[in-house]
């Protein structure tokens, strides 16, 4: 198996159970008004999870004259692990585990400038001039969107203040 190829059925599996809860678990907790609205909390990820679950079968039964040729490039080498950088995929995963618990005590302005500045640091990124001014404007950037033109209320600052 190819390493697009299990990396897409990865995906798809994900896909489908983000689709399942988007489908099922969001729409039994939806109040009785939201019920007849057009655009619904769980409209967004019911397109996102069907849109990922085609893509994700498209790459899964692909047959094209790369899938159909003994090509061993795409093959997963087992042996040789260390060509796959999965140091900085590990970092990555921790790093987004550390924002999602840090989200509430430090607030959203803060763990977000945190998080795509060490994201941008891990994979490489080491002009600080330009990665912190860029990280804290798509933070405020972010914020506001979802603050002002949403209406969805974010905790932007510390617990404390």
């Amino acid at each position: 198996m190819t390493l697009d190829r299990a990396i897409a059925g990865l995906f798809l599996l994900m896909c489908l159970i983000y689709g399942y809860t988007a489908f099922v678990t969001m729409e039994a907790g939806l109040l009785p008004f939201e019920l007849n609205m057009t655009f619904l909390p769980n409209t967004m990820p019911k397109w996102l999870s069907v849109l990922g679950v085609i893509i994700g079968l498209v790459v899964v039964v692909q047959t094209g004259p790369k899938a159909q040729a003994e090509i061993d490039e795409g093959e997963i080498d087992y042996r040789n692990m260390r060509q796959y950088k999965l140091a900085q995929a590990v970092f990555l995963l921790a790093l987004m585990v550390a924002y999602a618990l840090l989200l509430r005590p430090i607030g959203f302005i803060a763990a977000t400038t945190l998080f795509v500045a060490g994201g941008a640091m891990i994979l490489g990124e080491r002009n600080y001039k330009v990665l912190l001014p860029i990280a804290i404007f798509n933070a405020f950037f972010i914020w506001y969107l979802v603050q002002e033109l949403l209406g969805i209320f974010l905790k932007p600052w510390p617990w404390f203040i």
